[in-house]
């Protein structure tokens, strides 16, 4: 299974929309406002700007966190410019998703995004969508100052085919995502699956990012040695708990779920600098990470729930804005209430064991050459 339909988010303005249920993606791009903020303004001192700066945010989604990005670049060129005592360029902005994403949830809000962005600015900005994976070429050479890509390159291209045995099933039966009992042939496929995405990804970025280019780039990791209360692989793991329960239950059939995994991988530091460093494309000019609660409204730093259940629903709400298309069409979407219920329950007797938190990684790239 290729990128396509399943890969997509949840679209609209309904309770289970991403539009509605993004805090946890907006908390990250607001943690890394200041690193976009430093590159923008970079390619606006050293770069020979044109009269058009083209910028462009990959993996866009839909709801109000695709704007945002769009305003803090359009900020950060008004106020570089206005620094430098020049005028500022028009300001070309792309929003790339799959043709499956929502777009026309966010071409309704560009009439309310005019309204709301400062007069002041004194930049022009064109908007239009771009509908293409960008695990392909979107762009002419040379064509692009800056990318941005937010909670996007954790996922995979396809299902990996390495899992599939001779007679098309798919082998670690039962479990959805890498698990407890996966092989570490298994953990190997699924890492260099990522590996050979990424690297084309970075490929393809380097054909179509003019010379001083750059790019912001933040997704979800793993830590290097210790599997934290918060990895990946709790978040799956407890939502394939909530589906071997509905089988048991005859709820959902058990050669469904054999067949059912999750085309996601959430590399180490170490893992996406070692790809970066392979191709030889681009300098890492920032590489950090940040933890951020598995609970998008919780907001302490303390390592105590306040209240389980209410974190297991707003987790549970989190996951399925993101997940619902995968599972309802490989499932149907008869099972997803009662599955997702299943799951807000076992995120809250999870989180009886502490707080968990994401693993966040952050890197910003600059085009070599």
């Amino acid at each position: 299974m290729r990128a396509g339909k399943a890969h997509s988010m949840v679209g609209g303005g309904g309770e289970t929309s991403y539009a509605t249920n993004s805090r946890l993606q907006e908390k990250a791009i607001l943690e890394t406002k200041p690193i976009l903020e430093e590159v923008i303004g970079e390619i606006c001192r050293r770069t020979l700007l044109p009269k058009s700066m083209v910028a462009a945010d990959l993996g866009c989604s839909s709801g109000p966190n695709t704007l945002l990005v769009v305003s803090e670049v359009i900020k950060t060129v008004a106020d570089q410019c206005k620094k430098a005592g020049r005028p500022p360029p028009d300001l070309q902005f792309f929003l790339n998703d799959l043709p499956t994403n929502d777009f026309n949830n966010i071409f309704r809000s560009l009439e309310w995004f005019e309204q709301k962005m400062d007069k002041k600015t004194f930049v022009p900005y064109y908007i239009a969508g771009l509908p293409g994976s960008f695990y392909g070429r979107l762009f002419p050479p040379r064509s692009v100052h800056f990318f941005h890509s937010s909670y996007c390159l954790m996922w995979l291209r396809q299902i990996l085919e390495g899992l599939k045995s001779k007679t098309g099933t798919l082998l670690d039966e039962g479990n959805i995502y890498i698990g407890e009992t996966s092989p570490p042939w298994v953990v190997n496929l699924y890492a260099q699956e990522f590996k050979n995405g990424f690297s084309n990804f970075l490929n393809f970025r380097h054909e179509e990012l003019a010379s001083g280019g750059q790019m912001v780039l933040t997704f979800l990791g793993s830590e290097e040695k210790n599997l934290s209360i918060g990895d990946e692989r709790y978040i799956w793991g407890l939502l394939q708990d909530a589906l071997h329960d509905m089988v048991s239950e005859g709820l959902v059939e058990r050669e469904k779920l054999y067949c059912f995994k999750v085309p996601m991988y959430t590399p180490s530091m170490a893992e996406v600098k070692e790809v970066i460093q392979k191709g030889g494309l681009f300098d890492i000019s920032r590489m950090q990470y940040f933890e951020s609660n598995w609970d998008p409204f919780d907001d302490s730093c303390d390592d105590f729930v306040l209240d389980n259940l209410q974190s297991g629903a707003n987790v549970a709400k989190c996951i399925r804005a993101v997940a619902e298309p995968l599972i309802s069409s490989h499932f149907g979407e008869g099972i997803l209430d009662e599955l997702f219920s299943r799951y807000a329950n076992n995120i809250a007797r999870h989180l009886l064991k502490g707080k968990a938190k994401y693993h966040v990684l952050v890197f910003a790239l600059k085009r070599k050459g």
